[in-house]
């Protein structure tokens, strides 16, 4: 067991004035947060319209009178909690947590970026009990009409007598205050008991403060739910990613379907391969302050978010200037209706302005999940015009309680020959473009009413594409490329409203 004496000893690396303060934090924030994974009523009640529980503020601050100091003048708290059991154990689950390369990967729809600052202390025996980590991340919601969180934090983990873990991050903002703070970490994280079979169960507590004035309206339901960044959201997609993980490990595919994926060097390339598709896509999608890309001002649309990267030297990604686009839109239709339409081959003509009119057939699959919405595809888009003949589409579609992914990118032939016989998938070259689906309120879920306006039941859906639009890196960018790629989300965004309003109708 630690406390701060032990864990003292173990921290190297930082100045000595802070050691000690960042432990005591830490210790702190440790204790606060198994407390608030246990306590219920009257410090968490259950919400109105809202299937979530709501921390009672004046609570919190009569049973933590420590914490880090009050809130900071305009900033606005928020605050949720939720529990679930996923297929996963607690060794693999406290590794994935505790390596930032891992976490970062398994909630890429979450972290748009994250760094490993400073290792205080690696834990006992190797097993991360102890360990302690300074951490800096950016939190994002895929779309760009809502800023990221950035979080300087130190992140904690210890596992208590019971037999529990639990994981920790507290902001250290409070130790070393930053002119604009626009997000704060309270203790948040989680705690992880074993199940009998292997599973885990999972309380996860989101407590933050933040500055959310410049999202966009029709996402201000979501956000001010707690719905956006909250709990309910970590869990969702833990448990998704859990699913996703054991159906790589799967050695028991039956070979009777037509398109099934049997071979596991096959499977595990392919599913690797989408792995990386949808982090590029994550990473093309929400404003990010990341300067990975160079925001273009002007680019005629105003919603209409523009960014270009140059690709040099990246075997993932073909060379040149990569043009991502993207833009954020409400529809009057419930998100499994969007999303179902999205996903489906042979309603892609309606919308894919890319093939052609081509008639589209999924030729290999694998399930990837309980829904059999989860799922990576590979289609081939059989067009009149030549060209394509040997055009393939990767499509990975994925869907939780929180949200819907619908990422797709054009792969050659002969590299997915390579992939699907077990090949390296890090050579195949990518741009990822699609779909993110999201509810336009926690209400949505059990709505049944008509959808007359944001918040009574219909979706929030962001489209993103990338295009390689000139395959030299040093070339200028010309403005003809931005408005072609304008015109094309235009294009993409009108026939969608018109496909599945008409089915509303």
């Amino acid at each position: 067991m630690f406390g701060a004496g032990e864990l003292l000893r173990s921290v190297s690396g930082q100045p000595e004035i802070e050691k000690p303060m960042v432990i005591e934090l830490a210790v702190a924030a440790m204790e606060e947060l198994v407390r608030m994974a246990q306590i219920g009523e009257p410090l968490w009640v259950p919400g109105l319209d809202n299937p979530m529980e709501i921390l009672s503020e004046e609570e919190y601050v009569r049973t933590f009178p420590r914490g880090i100091g009050p809130r900071p003048f305009g900033l606005k708290s928020e605050a949720s909690r939720e529990t679930a059991v996923v297929i996963m154990n607690r060794i693999n689950l406290v590794e994935i947590l505790m390596d930032v390369n891992q976490w970062s990967t398994v909630f890429s729809g979450i972290v748009s970026r994250a760094m490993t600052l400073e290792v205080l202390s690696t834990g006992v025996a190797g097993n991360y009990n102890g360990a302690l980590q300074v951490m800096t991340a950016e939190f994002q919601v895929p779309s760009p009409l809502v800023p990221t969180r950035e979080s300087y934090f130190v992140r904690y983990c210890k596992q208590h007598a019971d037999g529990t873990w639990a994981v920790v991050d507290v902001s250290l903002d409070s130790l070393r205050p930053s002119p604009v703070l626009r997000c704060r970490r309270r203790p948040s994280g989680c705690l992880i008991q074993e199940m009998p079979n292997g599973y885990s169960k999972v309380t996860w507590v989101e407590h933050v403060e933040v500055d959310d004035r410049a999202v966009h309206n029709i996402y201000r339901l979501l956000v001010n739910s707690g719905l956006a960044f909250g709990a309910k959201r970590w869990v969702a997609t833990l448990d998704r990613q859990c699913e996703r993980l054991a159906s790589v490990m799967a050695s028991n595919i039956p070979a009777g379907d037509i398109g099934v994926i049997t071979s596991q060097e096959g499977r595990k390339s392919m599913l690797k391969l989408a792995e990386r598709m949808v982090i590029s896509f994550c990473s093309g999608v929400s404003a990010s302050t990341a300067h990975t890309w160079t925001t273009l001002s002007g680019s005629g649309a105003e919603d209409v978010r523009v960014m270009t990267r140059k690709s040099i030297d990246d075997p993932g990604r073909p060379p040149g200037i990569v043009l991502s686009a993207a833009t954020s839109f409400w529809l009057p239709v419930p998100p499994k209706r969007v999303f179902d339409f999205l996903r489906d081959e042979n309603s892609r003509n309606e919308w894919d302005i890319l093939s052609n009119g081509g008639v589209v057939q999924e030729m290999a699959h694998i399930a990837n999940g309980r829904d059999h919405g989860n799922c990576v595809s590979l289609l081939r888009v059989n067009s009149s015009n030549s060209n394509q003949s040997n055009m393939l589409i990767l499509q990975e579609s994925c869907t939780d309680t929180w949200g819907s992914f619908v990422i797709y990118a054009p792969v050659d032939i002969v590299a997915m020959n390579v992939v699907l016989n077990g090949g390296d998938p890090d050579y195949v070259a990518l741009l990822p473009s699609g779909f993110a689906i999201l509810p336009d309120s926690p209400a949505t879920a059990n709505n049944g009413g008509a959808i007359t306006e944001v918040g009574t039941g219909g979706s929030l859906l962001t489209v993103a594409f990338q295009i390689l639009v000139d395959s030299v890196p040093t070339a200028k960018l010309s403005l003809g490329s931005v408005a072609t790629v304008n015109s094309l989300i235009a294009c993409t965004v009108d026939r969608i409203k018109a496909a599945v309003s008409g089915e509303n109708a």
